[in-house]
């Protein structure tokens, strides 16, 4: 699909020649002869850029680019100005134009500065849909839970978003401590700015400073060229530290500084800068039990944990994980062509016993892995990865050996009569309960030999 250009121009003329020359360069042309008309199309029209005349009865060029500002703020618009008039047009780029074209028009100069023009404003805009749609995945609304555990941590994001507090997130691998750090950037003042993570520990001791700090050319060997360091990056933003308790002695200590005075210096520089950066740090040690071996600093950890949010392993909050399976299978499922997939309630039994030692992402590992073993809409305990089922048992202190086919059968037997139950006998109704059809709910009544009446009981 062809991009469009408005062309603005009091003289009909050469709006008939530039049109040619837009189409034969393989854009869309629009044409309007006056400011209130090109405002008009660009209400109505679907436009990618306004090449406008600076010099116009009425509205002028300036006064129209004042109101497409308004109106459209991201749209680029390009002015074509007489040599005579060149001062105003450059006053047109600090107002917002994005280039300006002297007359007479060169095509190849015309062709050039549209092409960058829309190749800017495409970047611009794909670098916005990504912003939103990263801000959209981070709302409060998509933090999984509904457990007590995680309420505390839903309460105390909430609590401290708002503020330009350092935040310490801690707990084990995998409980989602960069999501947590995303939701508090995102629903902070600060959410236009960048977030920048930093995993501390996978960067080579050698080059941390640099990395966080930035350096000159020459500054040591290798530095061929400046270097814009993690905390430029982040400025006005936020600045993750993941892996934090990985981070070296000599380094903690210029962290220690920044988050003291707020300035640093770049490797080989000799100005001070000043971050404008808010610290979110995570880890999965125990800071305190290093600080005792003299492994982290301990002034560095009271900075650090201003404001301590603990995340609950996957184990601690088991009335979750159904939540996180119709997640996960919502999300995962499309691109495995596998839509409107449930859990039967064997297969949510089995994963709410097991003790994740990798937490959320190990789930979502599990999740994905069962999609694709999984030959029917519903997934049942048979489609889970063999090392889930052979240890569900293990999370309640059962002792081996174990008939768990039998345990598995009778504990869906149990949960088929409580759904038959509540649904007071209907069928239909107690099916839903279960996130089953209704024939598959009617097998298992033939499997169990269940009797279905009013007072739901199973055959003598």
């Amino acid at each position: 699909m062809s991009q469009t250009i408005l062309i603005v121009d009091d003289e009909i003329r050469l709006l008939d020649v530039l049109s040619g020359v837009l189409e034969a360069l393989g854009y869309t042309a629009l044409s309007a002869s006056s400011g209130p008309a090109a405002l008009e199309l660009l209400d109505g029209e679907q436009i990618d850029l306004v090449l406008t005349d600076l010099r116009m009865p009425g509205m002028n060029g300036q006064e129209l680019l004042a109101e497409i500002r308004r109106r459209h703020p991201t749209m680029p618009v390009v002015i074509m100005t007489a040599f005579s008039t060149v001062r105003d047009a450059v006053q047109a780029i600090k107002d917002g134009a994005f280039d300006y074209i002297a007359k007479p028009i060169e095509q190849e100069e015309l062709a050039t500065t549209l092409a960058n023009a829309l190749r800017l404003h495409e970047a611009l805009r794909d670098n916005e849909r990504l912003r939103q749609e990263l801000a959209g995945r981070y709302k409060f609304d998509t933090l999984v839970g509904n457990s007590p555990s995680f309420q505390k941590v839903i309460r105390a994001i909430s609590e401290v978003c708002e503020q330009r507090t350092t935040v310490l997130v801690t707990g084990e691998s995998g409980t989602g401590k960069e999501v947590v750090a995303r939701a508090i950037h995102f629903n902070s003042p600060r959410h236009r700015k960048p977030f920048i993570a930093v995993n501390c520990a996978a960067i080579p001791e050698t080059l941390l400073e640099s990395e966080f700090f930035g350096h000159v050319k020459g500054s040591f060997t290798g530095a061929v060229a400046n270097r814009v360091g993690r905390f430029a990056q982040a400025e006005g933003g936020t600045l993750f530290l993941d892996e934090v308790g990985d981070m070296p002695l000599q380094l903690q200590v210029k962290i220690l500084r920044v988050l003291q005075e707020r300035q640093y210096e770049p490797v080989g520089g000799t100005g001070t800068r000043t971050a404008d950066v808010r610290i979110i740090a995570a880890t999965n040690r125990d800071l305190m039990d290093m600080v005792a071996e003299g492994k982290f600093r301990e002034d560095l950890y009271y900075r650090l944990a201003v404001f301590p949010i603990r995340l609950p392993a996957l184990r601690e909050r088991g009335e979750d994980i159904p939540l996180f399976l119709r997640l996960f299978a919502d999300q995962l499922g499309p691109s495995l062509s596998r839509r409107d997939v449930q859990f039967s309630p064997d297969a949510v039994r089995v994963l709410s016993g097991y003790r994740w030692p990798g937490n959320i992402r190990e789930l979502q590992n599990c999740v994905e892995r069962s999609l694709i073993s999984a030959r029917s809409p519903i997934i049942t305990a048979a489609d889970l990865p063999p090392y889930i089922v052979e240890q569900p048992a293990v999370a309640n202190g059962s002792t081996f050996p174990l008939q768990l086919d039998d345990l598995a059968a009778d504990f869906e037997r149990r949960l088929i009569i409580d759904a038959l139950r509540q649904a007071e006998g209907v069928q239909v109704r107690a099916a839903e309960l279960l996130g089953i059809n209704e024939r598959s709910l009617w097998h298992r009544l033939k499997k169990y030999d269940i009797t279905v009446s009013k007072a739901v009981a199973p055959r003598p």
